[in-house]
């Protein structure tokens, strides 16, 4: 085998490597895209969460405020009930 035939099927080997490694390049761009779109997802979803947070913990403040209100007219209309039967007797 001649030099030039060499030459020529290391440069066929270089071509088909070459076109092997723009494949893999391609494949691993494509990947890096899609992570960083599930990157930006995460993140939105985790300020969604934090949001959804806040707003469950003053739900459940408002909740407490008003099963305390609610306790304080039971015990007023109790008291009322009292004094209405006391009246009655």
């Amino acid at each position: 085998m001649s030099a030039l035939q060499k030459l020529q099927e290391k440069i066929e080997q270089w071509k088909v490597s070459h076109e092997a490694l723009k494949a893999q390049n391609s494949e691993l761009k494509s990947q890096l895209e899609g992570a960083s779109g599930i990157a930006e997802a995460q993140e939105l979803l985790k300020i969604e969460l934090e949001n959804k947070t806040s707003q469950c913990a003053s739900l459940e403040e408002n909740l407490s405020s008003l099963q305390a209100e609610l306790a304080e007219k039971d015990a007023e209309i109790e008291k009322i009930i009292t004094q209405v039967e006391a009246l009655l007797a």
